[in-house]
């Protein structure tokens, strides 16, 4: 994201984010993959911890813990900060799209971030162990157990946030970016206007993958799709893009393992972003598969 954002530029890019992980801690609205895409845009992102912000205290955490709250989800004193105002407002009546858009613009980011969704939409996993929302899931439970499906609660009834299909349409090109297909992308593709606006674009879109080697860099990802979708080589990760994706964007490390991708095209190049060079080299991979 931010090597799309420092090779398009910050005005030419619109980030639509996913909100099936959203979670309700000690009575505040968190909204787990938008605050990360805010931080990170804001350069204020923990790197070493690959979440929340750096410079973190935990003093408010460790009262309620002696207090015997809910301490589970681990939220930090400048975190806290973002969840009262974003929750405040969000009471009084404000859509979280309305919020997400101050929110950028206080903290200096100057890339469009839109929640796919102003509706409640929420991320639930069927495993052996029972059936969970995915914060319990991925963080209270470590995502230890394996799961049998994935289903996004409210979306039959969520309408995409405004300005999200405008965006789509006037792209010149749609990346997916290289996170788990399932529960990072699978909540946006949820929408159904979303998703069928990308099934009828006409520009390139471009799907990065987040394996390498077929495993994961981190989360749960490649279990994932060896248990639902069979494999986790190149075809399979395109297979959860059918019909939405043009290309697909993957590690040298599967070179060889390109068979079965149909009609989706093969982008080959190092992928592992491990510093700011790489993720920048990464992006201007991606961008060009724009047609010249």
């Amino acid at each position: 994201m931010r090597g799309v954002v420092g090779v398009a530029g910050a005005a030419a890019t619109t980030v639509l984010g996913n909100v099936g992980d959203d979670v309700e801690v000690l009575g505040l609205h968190v909204s787990p993959d938008l605050d990360s895409i805010l931080y990170a845009l804001a350069g204020l992102a923990d790197e070493s911890r690959g979440w929340g912000r750096g410079g973190e205290t935990w003093r408010a955490l460790e009262t309620v813990r002696e207090l015997g709250g809910e301490e589970w989800f681990a939220l930090g004193d400048l975190d806290l900060g973002l969840h009262l105002v974003r929750t405040q407002a969000l009471r009084d009546g404000e859509p979280l799209s309305v919020v997400t858009v101050r929110l950028g613009a206080a903290l200096g980011v100057e890339t469009r971030l839109l929640p796919a969704t102003d509706d409640r939409l929420r991320t639930w996993l069927d495993t052996p162990a029972g059936t969970f929302p995915f914060q319990e899931w991925f963080v209270a439970r470590g995502h230890r157990d394996e799961v049998d499906a994935v289903r996004y609660e409210g979306e039959d009834a969520a309408r995409p946030a405004p300005r999200t299909l405008e965006a789509l349409a006037a792209a010149d090109l749609i990346l997916l970016a290289p996170s788990n297909p399932y529960v990072s992308i699978g909540p946006i593709l949820a929408v159904r206007e979303l998703r069928e606006a990308l099934a009828a674009r006409r520009v390139p879109c471009v799907a990065v993958s987040p394996l390498i080697g077929g495993r994961a860099v981190k989360g749960p990802a490649d279990r994932m799709l060896r248990r639902l979708a069979g494999g986790s080589s190149p075809r399979h990760v395109a297979a959860c893009y059918k019909g939405l994706i043009d290309a697909l964007v993957v590690d040298e490390a599967d070179a060889d393992d390109l068979d079965g991708l149909g009609d989706v095209r093969p982008i080959v190049t190092r992928t592992l972003m491990s510093d700011d060079d790489a993720r920048r080299r990464l992006a201007e991979v991606a961008l060009g598969a724009v047609p010249a």
